[in-house]
């Protein structure tokens, strides 16, 4: 573990966080809990002719001022949404520390680029691009500039992009900003929109699901795309979740498939048990990458098994939420931080939602079913999210 680590313990003091499954913290964990697949909806607005199930956010998302109309996109109208849930936090943390002392570090992997393909869509019609058309809207950089200008914050403010994990990551740089004492709170956490470059990409690929996506079932075909915004408040101060380990590693593989192996998961996982100096048996819950195509569930399910064995409780949320790409890491720590957060006694659970057969080939992994139970609270959980290029990424929170 490297030196300036050594020692730190960081909370997760707050959470703002909408998608498909609902518009604040308690819809998305009680649509969740109760296997609810309804935010994914069949649409071809993203591939014209050609509809595939997606999970779109529902909520009427705030407008922005028209001083920060160079970021003006659904991407930071998403950001905006997740962080005004938060605002009172972060005002205790401007108190406390000053807005030179709080930092922005987001994750995507699409940012606004939606609004290019409407702009171009324009050109092509022969018409003037929409008036409030900026190119930072599509910049990766944009949503990070974006909230700091908003919140009026002063410390780094920057983007990680490495595709899937693009949030995961996020949380390694956060953490490291406050390590290195040059923050005393970050907001950390990320956000992806849906954009018919992204649905052309995966079609390209052969890896959209035909009908609702089956995380580790037998006929798993493939994806559904989604959107997402997952903010965290991280600091040095008490709060009701910490951060405990990342791992992450990097085999580069191949550009788009998972090596069968999983050498470099298997790395991501133990690393983040090692940082967080706890055993497998400790994990009480895995948040599973669980895309629902075929390779990635077969790496991952193996990869569990030789680290966690079988008895650990595993779901994959994407059979609910969808997959928000670069927002997906964040969102599913934000789904372990609620069931550590919330006052369970009974420890409820969130399942596996695929509508098929579990994989008879795949490892028989504890495949949390609905209304299953931990029989006490859930203290640990362990999140894993993997992207092209093999760039992995597996986190562990706990309750304080």
């Amino acid at each position: 573990m490297p030196r300036i680590l050594t020692g730190l313990k960081l909370f997760l003091n707050d959470l703002g966080i909408l998608s498909a499954s609902g518009n604040n913290g308690g819809e998305m964990l009680h649509n969740l809990q109760a296997g609810h697949r309804t935010g994914l909806i069949r649409t071809d607005e993203y591939s014209p002719g050609h509809p595939y199930y997606a999970g779109a956010v529902q909520a009427e998302l705030p407008g922005i001022d028209d001083k920060y109309s160079v970021y003006d996109c659904r991407n930071s109208r998403l950001l905006l949404a997740a962080s005004e849930q938060i605002k009172p936090t972060i005002d205790s943390m401007i108190r406390n520390y000053g807005v030179d002392r709080i930092g922005v570090v987001i994750g995507t992997s699409t940012s606004g680029l939606r609004n290019t393909e409407l702009a171009l869509a324009e050109v092509a019609r022969s018409r003037p691009k929409p008036e409030k058309f900026h190119y930072k809207q599509q910049q990766f950089a944009g949503g990070a500039d974006f909230l700091a200008s908003v919140l009026g914050l002063k410390g780094p403010a920057y983007t990680v992009s490495t595709a899937c994990s693009s949030s995961g990551r996020a949380f390694a740089s956060a953490r490291r900003l406050i390590a290195l004492d040059i923050c005393d709170a970050v907001i950390v956490g990320g956000a992806d929109s849906l954009c018919q470059f992204t649905m052309s990409g995966f079609e390209a690929l052969e890896s959209l699901s035909a009908g609702l996506c089956k995380p580790f079932g037998s006929h798993r075909d493939g994806i559904n795309l989604a959107e997402a915004a997952s903010l965290f408040v991280l600091s040095k101060e008490a709060g009701p979740v910490s951060l405990e380990g990342i791992g992450a590693s990097s085999d580069a593989y191949h550009f788009s498939a998972p090596d069968p192996d999983g050498g470099a998961v298997i790395a991501a996982m133990e690393m983040a048990l090692t940082d967080a100096r706890m055993q497998p048996g400790e994990i009480d819950y895995i948040n599973l990458h669980g895309t629902a195509t075929p390779l990635n569930d077969a790496m991952e399910s193996n990869a569990i098994w030789q680290v966690f064995g079988g008895e650990v409780a595993v779901s994959s949320t994407k059979g609910m939420t969808g997959h928000a790409l670069g927002a997906a890491a964040a969102m599913e720590m934000g789904i372990c931080w609620l069931l550590l957060a919330q006052d369970d006694a009974q420890g409820l659970l969130i399942p596996n939602i695929n509508d098929d057969a579990p994989d008879g080939a795949l490892p028989s992994l504890n495949y949390v079913t609905p209304g299953q139970t931990l029989g006490r609270r859930v203290n640990h959980c362990q999140s894993n999210s993997f992207a092209f290029g093999g760039n992995n990424i597996s986190i562990i929170i706990s309750r304080t």
